[in-house]
């Protein structure tokens, strides 16, 4: 009798036949179809060839081929493709089968799909899978969530998957029910690209202030890998910076400087407002894509908006290294404000996230993969119930230490004209975070005096809301009070 496979996975794409391989490496027997059948039978004669994989050339063909309860993954492009899967699976699948759809998806699409399947009596994942092309082969981090019930089917192959960090513990575990697995991928890709952009803010203060070389830029990305900084996106700027084109020069150079975006970071930011959270650093960084892909505008504005002329005068050595103060600093704000909207969410959704298992599925095989994320486990191991990460001891202990670097740099590109706008919102954070008292006084003032919008008093309790008739003319009336 024909063996029956593990699992059963529909899209062969890069991070497709990359997990297929992983899997079956780890001793897992595994099905695969895809809509173009063609790559069903071009994986299996090439790098399938010889390995306990099936393929399979329609979806009834694939899940008889799958031992029950059936488990079939998903990894095609997020959207209507997704949905479309869904229903040609249905047909073919029984009660208690598992759907897992491990792409880029929105959130709140697998809240819907998780009541919809099991309204089937089927089961339903979401979840994150995180590391590229090299993850998928070698292990990455994933983040599942949904259907409770199914990860008891499921944790053995994820886990076996999955990278490991030096004691062996896997970067993944059950986030929570129905969209949480998602959620928590998409706020990594909004910090992945705040990440990407402190260090691109870095890079260019070094090149357009300081004036090095690649080769110069790459000697000190190297140093920081071998320290605090050390993570996955400082480790290969530091080998891009190395890398020559065929004809000697740097290529990074010759890359033109408009930034792509699939999306996740929006969804990031668009998250954020919805729940009211600061995540400015995040959101700078996503804008700073837009703008970089506004090449033509800004190749004519170049010529027009003439401003200061750059000038340098002090110790290189030493503004290197509030740079890096800086992008440390900054980097801590931008986990915060990610973690801020993560607790917010679950509050909201009701959900159970162990942020300290977060950040211990983000240690290996992800983006963001850092040592860094030691430390946030460290801190919600002590205090579970952290508040923001900027008031656990150590975090507080460097921002505060750091910020005269930070200023420094923040106050050195201003006034040389280089746009640093993840550093600068960083900074006005962690300025806005630790003042008592801020402005809004002034804003509810002027909101109650042109739309009756109501205040607060400091001389009366919390919840008290008042109106002033500001012109002498208003009455007594006054808007309903709401937040958003």
């Amino acid at each position: 009798m024909k063996q029956l496979a593990d699992i059963g996975l529909i899209g062969l794409a890069v991070m497709g036949e990359n997990l297929v391989l992983n899997m079956e490496s780890k001793g897992y027997t595994v099905a695969v179809y895809n809509r173009t059948v063609q790559k069903v039978d071009n994986f299996i004669n090439g790098r399938a060839k010889g390995k306990n994989i099936i393929g399979a050339h329609s979806i009834e063909e694939l899940v008889k081929s799958i031992k029950r309860p059936r488990k079939v993954m998903l990894l095609v492009k997020a959207g209507s493709a997704v949905d479309d899967f869904i229903e040609k699976l249905i047909p073919y699948l029984e009660k208690g089968d598992i759907i897992i759809d491990g792409g880029n998806t929105h959130f709140p699409d697998t809240n819907r799909r998780t009541e919809y399947v099991e309204s089937k009596d089927l089961l339903y994942i979401g979840t994150g899978v995180s590391g590229g092309e090299e993850g998928a082969l070698r292990g990455p981090s994933i983040m599942p969530g949904g259907s409770k019930e199914a990860w008891k089917e499921v944790k053995p192959i994820f886990q076996d998957i999955a990278a490991k960090v030096s004691d062996g513990s896997p970067c993944c575990d059950w986030v929570g029910e129905n969209g949480a697995g998602h959620f928590v991928k998409m706020v990594h890709n909004g910090i992945e690209y705040g990440d990407m952009q402190l260090i691109c803010e870095a890079y260019y203060i070094m090149k357009e202030l300081l004036g090095m070389t690649s080769e110069e830029m790459h000697e000190v990305f190297k140093e920081w890998n071998e320290g605090e900084l050390d993570s996955y996106l400082i480790e290969i700027t530091r080998d891009i910076l190395a890398f020559k084109d065929d004809d000697g020069k740097p290529l990074v150079e010759k890359i033109l400087d408009t930034a792509g975006q699939k999306g996740t970071g929006k969804w990031t930011g668009i998250a954020a407002l919805d729940h009211g959270v600061p995540l400015t650093l995040i959101g700078e960084a996503v804008f700073a894509r837009c703008l970089s892909a506004q090449k033509e505008e800004r190749v004519k504005a170049s010529k027009e908006l003439k401003g200061v002329e750059r000038n340098f005068a002090g110790d290189k050595n030493t503004f290197i290294e509030d740079i890096k103060n800086a992008l440390y600093a900054s980097k801590i704000v931008s986990y915060a404000q990610g973690y801020v909207l993560m607790r917010t969410a679950a509050e909201e959704y009701g959900w159970n996230l162990n942020y300290g298992g977060i950040a211990l599925m983000w240690r290996g095989g992800c983006i963001i993969r850092s040592v860094f994320l030691g430390k946030i486990k460290e801190a919600f191991d002590k205090n579970p119930d952290l508040d923001n990460l900027l008031m656990d001891p150590y975090f507080k202990n460097i921002v505060i230490s750091a910020q005269n670097s930070w200023r420094k740099v923040v106050s050195v590109a201003a006034l040389n004209g280089i746009p640093v706008p993840a550093f600068s919102t960083a900074l006005a954070y962690f300025d806005g975070y630790r003042s008592e008292r801020l402005p809004a006084n002034l804003l509810q003032a002027q909101r109650d005096y042109f739309g009756a919008h109501t205040y607060e008093r400091i001389d009366k309790p919390r919840g008290e809301f008042f109106h002033t008739n500001w012109t002498g003319r208003g009455g007594e009336t006054s808007s309903s009070t709401y937040n958003v």
